[in-house]
């Protein structure tokens, strides 16, 4: 038996050398294998939420409300911005370092000679962390689709699927329908499965019912009516009235609450919430990342869209944000994703371009960026008021921004999760 680490950071730092975390090895049998010899289980309800977009504001609108109704509640979310701990809550606070690395040693202990990715090993050392909390709830994020999603090896008392649009193609099929089939691995049978997409996928609908989960569609078992001040539920059995809108900002927010109060309906009688925690919880929440919007001027807000359909929803989200009279965008992306649609969906509103690289091999370089976004702008008939500027590093890219914008003008930081935790990381450091 080799020496194995005691802190955090080297474990995190073997397990990256062992196997890094952009190898992606599709197949439970593995993860299946080594949490058998764990003996890992859920004595609460377990719920599940997978989609394209949305999950994680979905994820924190639960925890929040659940945490409101005074349930010990367990969340399982990623990836992380800052520190790797962000990855795993309970009772709404990061777990510690000393307990992640005892559910490291947990899964290293049985393990034996199964290979595990990076994502496949932390994952089970969270799931073995959060079974071991004695908690009323657990909340768990799948990573990628959902059937072949190592958070799968977990049966879910309700899951949720968010939305379905193309991202991920090399590994989940380049098609709505092929994806929503892999988002519907997550479903039971005889177990509520949610979608909050408005236009779900035939064969998402297909999947659940061939397995006979309790599939509740949007518009068909749950929906939403409200005006600007606020909104009502109606699900199949419960109603609920005069609701505050999240505090999470945008506009698929209200269709990933919709969801969560789906949720809520299915789990009433194990777990019970009233109308005030429900209010409560949605106008507290919080989630870094997703149309967050910074105290101070210029205006800067970071966003995590990475595909056309998140970036869709981020400029709608600054079209309703009033005037600024120069948008700039600090923007990073992996080379695997639609850049080109991302791009042609945030055109509308940005007039300069920091483009920066990225701490990964997956990663699209600067002078990539630059390449598209000049070819957009040749179909622009003011193209000449554009600027292109390239960056090695996110930090770099946001000081360049921030050295150029007026204090009416706004920074939207967007694209990868790596860019967004870039730029967080560059503010941190010139606060202390």
């Amino acid at each position: 038996m080799q020496n194995l680490p005691t802190t955090l950071p080297d474990w995190l730092a073997m397990l990256e050398t062992r196997h890094s975390e952009t190898q992606i090895n599709m197949g439970l049998d593995r993860v299946q294998a080594v949490k058998a010899r764990m003996q890992l289980a859920f004595t609460c309800p377990v719920i599940m939420v997978a989609g394209t977009n949305g999950k994680g504001s979905t994820c924190a609108m639960l925890e929040s409300v659940l945490l409101r109704a005074g349930y010990k509640v367990g969340l399982y979310i990623k990836p992380h911005f800052l520190d790797f701990n962000e990855r795993a809550r309970v009772l709404g606070e990061m777990a510690s370092d000393e307990q992640i690395v005892a559910s490291f040693h947990a899964v290293e202990a049985v393990r034996g000679d199964t290979p595990l990715t990076y994502f496949e090993f932390t994952t089970l050392a969270i799931l073995h962390l959060l079974s071991q909390a004695k908690l009323d709830v657990a909340i768990l994020e799948v990573g990628l689709g959902g059937r072949l999603d190592a958070v799968n090896v977990i049966d879910a008392d309700v899951a949720i699927v968010t939305s379905v649009d193309i991202d991920h193609t090399d590994y989940l099929g380049d098609t709505r329908e092929a994806i929503g089939f892999e988002k519907a691995g997550i479903f039971r049978p005889g177990k509520a499965a949610i979608c909050s997409d408005p236009v779900p996928p035939q064969s998402l609908i297909d999947h659940a019912e061939a397995i006979g989960a309790d599939l509740w569609l949007m518009g068909r078992d749950f929906n939403y009516s409200g005006d600007k001040q606020q909104w009502n539920y109606g699900g199949r059995e419960q109603r609920r009235n005069s609701l505050a809108y999240p505090s999470l900002r945008g506009a698929n927010q209200i269709l990933n609450a919709t969801a969560v109060l789906a949720a809520l309906e299915v789990l009433k009688l194990k777990l019970p919430v009233g109308a005030q925690e429900v209010r409560t919880g949605l106008v507290t929440v919080e989630l870094p990342g997703r149309f967050q919007v910074l105290p101070g001027r210029p205006s800067v807000i970071l966003d995590v869209a990475h595909n056309p359909h998140a970036a869709s929803a981020l400029n709608q989200n600054l079209g309703n944000m009033g005037f600024h009279p120069y948008t700039y965008a600090v923007f990073g992306s992996m080379l695997d994703k639609d850049i080109d649609g991302v791009l042609a969906a945030m055109s509308e509103h940005v007039d300069h371009w920091c483009l920066t690289g990225l701490p990964s091999p997956r990663a699209a370089t600067a002078s990539e960026l630059a390449a598209k976004v000049q070819i957009m702008l040749e179909d622009k008939p003011d193209s000449s008021e554009h600027t292109v500027s390239i960056f090695d590093d996110p930090a770099q890219a946001f000081a360049n921004a921030m050295s150029r914008a007026g204090e009416n003008d706004r920074i939207v930081v967007f694209g990868s999760f790596l860019t967004v935790a870039g730029v967080m990381k560059a503010r941190k450091s010139s606060l202390h």
